[in-house]
């Protein structure tokens, strides 16, 4: 949410070259009529930070594409300046008697004020802060001016200045609430709500990020819990839900580096595992099946066991698609689960074998 509100910022350039365009040329013209030293400097003050502005613009544009800050502060200064700059024109202009040149400057920054709201509606105080730069000055050179007439604009501008302050606020709590009720969309549409790690919607959605991505080895271990319908039919379905969730936990706690852990069935968890190289793929299978069946569950009231049997696939031998290696690594469990399962109860007199493939029948590791 933070970086599309820091996103926002940077967007809009036609708006801000508009703005930019705008009071420059107010201030060139207004120069021109008042031929002042204060009229020049405002001119100065208008290209300098211009110069300055577009390039903080096209920095913090690229660099959030990139998923970085960007110069934000730097950004967010020059902004403010530029409202301050805006509101020194104003008081200039009205304060010189000038109203053809107090007009020209107090309608451009009255114009201002629809493009900062705009522009800035992810930062609500910044909006309140330009605002009151760009046109408080106004109403200051309205009650020195000496002209009765202009001292309504004391009070209209603070009205405006809240106005507006109160809707960009209104508009950036609305679009909180929206990018808030996205992202919850988004995470259900692609977790699993038993366990909290991927389904195969972000499973599927993953393998698409990856593959945007210059992407290394994977490995894809593929696990099925072995007499866990056992658990489900003594305890009941809620105590299965349990050994469910601390199984992701586990596999979660064994995920190092870049790793994903997704629940794709009932009982069915794949582990994705990128940069390693067979015999690394190896020791982790042993790990894996160690970590679920070497302790037992304490749910129910009671201590219960499960196993695991698991297929590996490797990148190197069946390619970067992460259809064909779920294929391949469901196919690889198959024959493991044919080998034989793990004990119910991992007791030393019950030992079995916890099997693993990967692509041909592999040898086992007995554990308790």
């Amino acid at each position: 949410m933070r970086r599309t509100l820091l996103h926002s910022l940077y967007a809009s350039l036609p708006i801000f070259a508009g703005g930019v365009l705008n009071t420059i040329a107010v201030s060139a013209l207004v120069a021109v009529r008042m031929q002042s030293t204060a009229a020049f400097i405002w001119v100065a003050m208008e290209v300098l930070l211009a110069a300055a502005r577009l390039p903080a613009l096209m920095l913090g544009r690229r660099a959030i594409a990139r998923g970085r800050r960007g110069p934000t502060d730097l950004y967010i200064l020059l902004a403010v300046l530029w409202a301050a700059s805006v509101g020194y024109g104003t008081f200039m202009c009205v304060a010189s008697g000038d109203w053809i040149a107090a007009t020209l400057a107090c309608l451009s920054a009255a114009a201002m004020v629809g493009g900062i709201c705009f522009r800035n509606f992810g930062a609500p105080r910044l909006v309140a802060v330009m605002i009151g730069l760009s046109l408080g000055p106004c109403a200051v050179a309205a009650a020195l001016s000496g002209e009765a007439i202009l001292l309504l604009v004391m009070f209209q501008i603070p009205f405006y200045l809240v106005s507006m302050s109160a809707g960009a606020f209104q508009i950036n709590r609305l679009l909180l609430r929206t990018m808030h009720a996205e992202m919850i969309n988004d995470h259900n549409a692609r977790h699993d709500p038993l366990t909290g790690v991927l389904n195969r919607g972000g499973l599927a959605r993953w393998a698409e990020e990856r593959a945007g991505r210059s992407a290394g080895r994977l490995a894809v271990f593929y696990l099925d819990l072995d007499w866990f319908k056992s658990i489900n039919d003594t305890l009941g379905h809620k105590a299965g839900d349990a050994v469910l969730v601390a199984v992701a936990e586990r596999l979660q706690a064994i995920a190092e580096g870049p790793a994903e852990v997704a629940r794709i069935g009932g009982d069915e968890f794949v582990l994705l595992m990128e940069d390693i190289d067979p015999d690394e793929a190896q020791r982790l299978k042993e790990r894996i099946c160690n970590a679920i069946a070497g302790r037992g569950y304490f749910v129910a009231g009671e201590r219960v066991h499960v196993g695991a049997s698991i297929g590996i696939a490797l990148s190197e031998d069946h390619g970067n698609n992460l259809a064909e290696l779920l294929e391949a690594a469901d196919m690889a469990l198959h024959r493991a689960k044919a080998d034989g399962r793990t004990a119910p109860d991992g007791s030393e007199d019950r030992r079995q074998r916890l099997t693993a493939a990967v692509g041909e029948e592999m040898p086992t590791a007995a554990v308790d």
